[in-house]
Order: C-alpha cells, then sequence, then structure tokens
C-alpha cells in the first residue's frame, strides 16, 4: 500500500522560509511524478509545482516561481519543497501527491492517484 507522509509545516513570518519534506513508502517513488498542491481554508485545492520521475523538469504555479523549489531524492524516497519569501497568501494545508500513470506532470488534482494528509503552513505578516 502506497503511503506519503508530509512534514515539516509551521508558523512562519512573512519572508520567511520552510522546507517540506514528503516521504513515500509502499512502493518506489521512482515510478511516481510528484506533485505539491495547497488548500486554503474556504478555496479549493491548488496546484503548488511538480516534479517528474527523474527530476529534471520541475512546474510551478505563477505565484510561487523564483521563491519554491521542488526537488527529490529518489534514493531516500523523499520529495521536497522549499519555500523561500513566504507571504501571507501562502498560509494553507499542503498535500504532497504521486501520479503513477502519466508520462507528464499533471497539474490537476484528479490526476493523482495517491495523497498525504496534509501538513499546515501558517504565515503571519
Amino acid at each position: 500500500q502506497v503511503q506519503l507522509l508530509e512534514s515539516g509545516g509551521g508558523l512562519m513570518q512573512a519572508g520567511a522560509s520552510l522546507s517540506l519534506s514528503c516521504e513515500v513508502s509502499g512502493r518506489s517513488i521512482s515510478a511516481f511524478n510528484m506533485g505539491w498542491f495547497r488548500q486554503a481554508p474556504g478555496k479549493e485545492r491548488e496546484f503548488v509545482s511538480a516534479i517528474s520521475l527523474s527530476g529534471r523538469s520541475t512546474y510551478y504555479r505563477d505565484s510561487v516561481k523564483g521563491r519554491f523549489t521542488i526537488s527529490r531524492d529518489n534514493a531516500k524516497s523523499t520529495v521536497y519543497l522549499q519555500m523561500n519569501d513566504l507571504k501571507p497568501e501562502d498560509a494553507a494545508v499542503y498535500y504532497c501527491a504521486a501520479d503513477v500513470w502519466r508520462d507528464y506532470c499533471s497539474f490537476n488534482t484528479y490526476e493523482y492517484d495517491y495523497w498525504g494528509q496534509g501538513t499546515q503552513v501558517s504565515v503571519s505578516s
């Protein structure tokens, strides 16, 4: 059974940095394109970033480009999201997700097969 476990969330001040991790178990992470999504209260879950199987291709939503960096370490079965210069609008529950079927990185929640339980990121202004 595939399981994803996020960690690293917390309460930060605007401008600070935070790193999230997502450990995958139950199947080799190298089989998955991986994504990070977030959901703020009262809003739909939205795409944040994605990384291809090999890690050579990465994608970001416009509002986090230049501030967030996604990476993966297949040997550690872990994907990371480094978040710099946090803004109050980045506050949300962050979820990692794994897609086993597609040969491209999807920006859509419905195209991901496995999800973590989420980790809360709060940003004070």
